[in-house]
């Protein structure tokens, strides 16, 4: 029997689903993040309003920042400076947090 499309099978671990989004979390820094397993893009938004999106994000890696206590902490220590990043402008980032 085939899985749908729209879960990634991780062994040992429950299924993610093919498109997290994290908003409205506990967090002085990160006011919200999507992630998107298929091209294992992490896009980050600050609360100062910058919108980052981080390349080659393993899912395990998103689905640990979701789970985190203190997404502050988790992403200075695994994220930042571990993968590669640019920022979005406002054109750039569209109708992202819209969907």
């Amino acid at each position: 029997m085939r899985r749908s499309a729209l879960w990634v099978r991780r062994p040992e671990k429950r299924p993610i689903p093919a498109f997290v989004r994290c908003r409205g979390m506990p967090s002085s820094v990160i006011r919200r993040f999507d992630y998107d397993p298929r091209a294992q893009a992490l896009d980050v938004e600050f609360v100062s309003g910058r919108l980052y999106r981080y390349a080659d994000v393993p899912a395990e890696v998103a689905e640990a920042f979701r789970e985190a206590a203190s997404k502050g902490r988790f992403f200075n220590a695994r994220i930042r400076d571990h993968y590669p990043f640019k920022e979005l402008t406002s054109d750039l980032a569209g109708d992202l947090w819209e969907l």
